[in-house]
Formats: structure tokens, sequence, C-alpha cells
């Protein structure tokens, strides 16, 4: 692998959290007792003027400025109950191997490692569509501790080539694959750590189970240039059958009167698993959220995912291409996003919020070949009652 500015994220991974907590406890508890009084009489002089000047309630002014992109999870609901969807989709074109760009060519000189037959790779991935949807049901008994239960649709869809096993290696054809199914539900309890001034904090423990099945068929094309119905392999798959505890903490601070500056670490781990399962995975969000007016407020987003391999193997997955290969999975990436949140009165009672946000990879380093990500879109929409 050639050596670049990335080679050494290695280093970063292991002093980012420690930053995060870092900065964050700094900027939290820097103000003086006497400042923040008087920071807190101004906010609340503030929110009494806005109250008078626009006729907004408290539920309206805490949504209008609500400083989450729509792409990160588990904000804090303030009271009442809050309804929201969301939808991502992710695409991917390409191979790298190691974070480097490989071609076909070299792919097809690979050893094929589930089997002798063929020797080497003979089906490459070209191309493929994740599609996501997230429906989330959020009350909060109070402004310190929010219950909240979700489900995840998941819809995949990947083109591949296949090739002749030996000789040339000519193009036999292409075909295409998908599946899609509930993946899985998370029920989450969110709770107000402190409050110092304008900076909060807040934590997050959730349940996940993974319902989508992991045994999903399809048709493809072999390298003896004949369709067969086979497994899928494990990228293709809704689920994976195991369990999860999510563990998270989440701090906002206003930086002046209208930027605000968000941090966000969570860590995925799996408690019990079946035969197979998705690697842990750790996720770091660092956003600012600037609103234009009250309505429409602009966020930028640096997104920072380690994933570990997948754990185990499933004695139906077997296929001479990349993705039937469980190291061939997690891995380390960095993305950067921007968004915009819009408030409308959709619906009666007010409270409707839209987002959207894209992101594009700054950097991937995944572990050994795989498919490389091009750009992520996701949408939300969202009503507190």
């Amino acid at each position: 692998m050639a050596y670049n500015i990335f080679d050494y994220y290695g280093l970063m991974k292991n002093t980012i959290s420690l930053l995060f907590f870092l900065t964050t406890s700094i900027l939290a508890f820097s103000n003086p007792q006497s400042e923040t009084h008087d920071s807190m009489e101004n906010m609340q002089h503030d929110e009494h003027m806005m109250h008078e000047e626009h006729g907004m309630d408290h539920a309206d002014h805490m949504m209008m400025h609500d400083p989450y992109p729509v792409g990160v999870m588990g904000s804090l609901h303030h009271e009442g109950f809050m309804f929201s969807i969301k939808h991502g989709r992710m695409t991917m074109e390409g191979n790298i191997f190691d974070g480097d760009n490989i071609s076909t060519a070299d792919i097809l000189q690979m050893p094929n490692p589930l089997g002798n037959m063929p020797a080497n790779l003979s089906v490459v991935p070209e191309s493929m569509d994740m599609s996501m949807t997230m429906v989330e049901g959020m009350y909060a008994f109070s402004k310190n501790i929010t219950f909240m239960l979700m489900g995840t649709f998941m819809s995949k869809d990947m083109t591949l080539n296949t090739y002749a096993p030996m000789m040339n290696r000519d193009l036999l054809g292409q075909f295409n694959t998908s599946s899609s199914d509930l993946s899985e539900l998370t029920f989450s309890t969110l709770f107000r750590i402190a409050q110092h001034g304008s900076s909060q904090w807040h934590g997050e423990v959730a349940y996940q189970k993974s319902v989508g099945a992991n045994d999903q068929k399809d048709t493809v094309l072999t390298p003896m240039n004949m369709m067969m119905e086979m497994v899928l392999p494990y990228g293709m798959q809704s689920g994976d059958g195991a369990s999860r505890l999510i563990l998270g903490i989440t701090n906002t601070r206003k930086i002046n009167e209208k930027l605000t500056w968000g941090n966000q670490l969570k860590r995925n781990a799996v408690l019990s698993e079946k035969d197979w399962s998705y690697g842990n995975r750790t996720e770091l969000n660092s956003w600012l959220q600037y609103p234009l007016n009250e309505t429409v407020s602009l966020s930028s987003r640096l997104k920072f995912v380690s994933q570990d391999a997948i754990s185990g193997n499933s004695p139906l997955i077997s296929a001479p291409v990349q993705t039937a290969n469980p190291a061939n999975y997690g891995g380390e990436e960095l993305h950067l996003g921007f968004g915009a949140n819009f408030k409308f009165n959709i619906f009666p009672g007010g409270n409707d919020v839209l987002g959207i946000e894209i992101l594009t990879p700054l950097m991937q380093d995944k572990n050994n070949l795989q498919m490389k990500t091009d750009y992520q879109v996701i949408v939300g929409y969202q009503k507190s009652f």
C-alpha cells in the first residue's frame, strides 16, 4: 500500500476519543460560576423577548434550534411525543484493497480463500446501492429522560461481473442480486447527564436486535456460465441474528449566539451471535449547526467510523467473490457531510422539520478487498406533539 497522509490515521484513531472528551470537557467547565450565571440570565432574557416578539411556545423554540444534522441519531427530546422517518441511500462503485484502488485484472489474480474450484476469484462486484429506512418513535417523560423505539428496513442491490475461471479470464456476463427485509429493532433510553451554561451532555443506552434474514437467496451467474440460486454473501444479507449493546454520549454547546458545536461518540458491541455477526463498531461525529433564520439551519459534519471484520462464518456462504470472505469487512472511514434543516407547519399543530444531508468520503482504509463508497444521501421528517 502506498504511503500518504492517511497512513497516519492509526495514530489519530488512538487519540481521537481522548481529544473529543478533553476538548468538550474544557468547553463545558471552563466558564466561571459568575459568567455562567450571567449567561443563563441573558439566555432567559433573550428567550423571553423571542416569545413576546414571535409568539412561539417553548416546544417551537427548542424544535427550531434543535442542533442536530438529520444523519445524527440519538438526540434528547424535550417533552411529549416525537415521530420521525428517515431514509438514507449509499452508493458504492469500484473496488479498493487496503484503501488503494485496485483493477479487475488484479482481483482476478487473487486466490479464492473459500475453495479450490475455481482457484482464483472469478466474480467481481461493480456497483451497489443500499437503502435504509428508519421509523422512530420517542416519548419524553421530562426534559431529562427520553425513551425511543426504532425499526430499520434495509434494501440492497448489487451488480456483478462473472469471468471464466481459467485461460484468458473472459467476461461471461453481468448479473444483479437484491435483498430487502426489516433489518433491526432498537430500544433506547436517553438521559441528561449535565448542563453547564450552554453546554449540554446526555447519554444513551440501547439494546438492538437484528431481526432480518441472514440466509437470503438470489440467482447468480457462476464461473461455469450457469444461472444458479445461492445464499447471498454477508454484505447482501438484511441481518445477522445478533444482539447488541449501544452506548453513547453526546455534547452540544453554543459557540456564539447562533453557532452550535456538537460531538457524539457511540459504541455498538455484539452481545450474542449465531453463526456470524458484523463486527463491533465505533462512531464519532463532530458537527457545526448554524440557523440562517427562524425556519432554515445549515450544518457541516465530520463522521469517523471504525468497525471490526465479521466474526464467525456461515457454512451456507461459499462463492469465488470477495464479499463471501468474512475478512473483507470492516475498517476505518472518514466522511464529510453538509446538510440543511427546514421548519414548516405541514400538519396541524406545527413542529414539522424536514432535513437533508449529503456525505462524501475523505478516507477509506477498509480491511483487505472491498467496494469503494461513493456518496451518501439522508433525508428525514420529524414531528413533535
